[in-house]
């Protein structure tokens, strides 16, 4: 198990997917889904920082551990309780007209990932995504 701590802050994006290829290095992932994870985290830490602490400042927790086959991939925060799982698909129309901001990272992680799950815990959000490990192409 592999854990990190960063503020929520845009800034701190960069230790976060540091973080991420170390944890991944040598894991039985394509490479297709050693980006499929990256982008999923990095995505849903940038929505943490933007949405969930609106007054302040708070903190991303992050815990990955292996199991089976699959990578597991924790998020905490303290931030307003929102399920990700509640938002809509965005539509093309939304997007190019400018109707809807938001939401396609979201879309992305759910599409990307094999398990994408939200519960609220002890004043915390808590998603936990996986990806099933798969033998790296030759």
């Amino acid at each position: 198990m592999k854990t990190l701590q960063v503020k929520s802050e845009l800034r701190e994006i960069d230790k976060v997917r540091k973080f991420m290829r170390r944890v991944l290095r040598g894991l039985e992932l394509t490479e297709e889904d050693v980006y499929k994870v990256e982008l999923s985290l990095v995505e849903m830490c940038t929505n943490i920082v933007r949405y969930a602490y609106p007054e302040s400042r708070g903190n991303i927790y992050i815990r990955t551990w292996r199991e089976d086959a699959k990578l597991y991939l924790e998020l905490r925060d303290d931030g307003a309780a929102f399920d990700p799982r509640s938002v809509k698909k965005p539509s093309m129309r939304e997007m190019l007209s400018g109707e809807r901001m938001g939401g396609l990272g979201i879309f992305l992680a759910r599409r990307l990932m094999d398990g994408f799950d939200y519960r609220r815990e002890a004043d915390q959000n808590v998603l936990t995504m996986s990806k099933k490990a798969a033998a790296r192409k030759a």
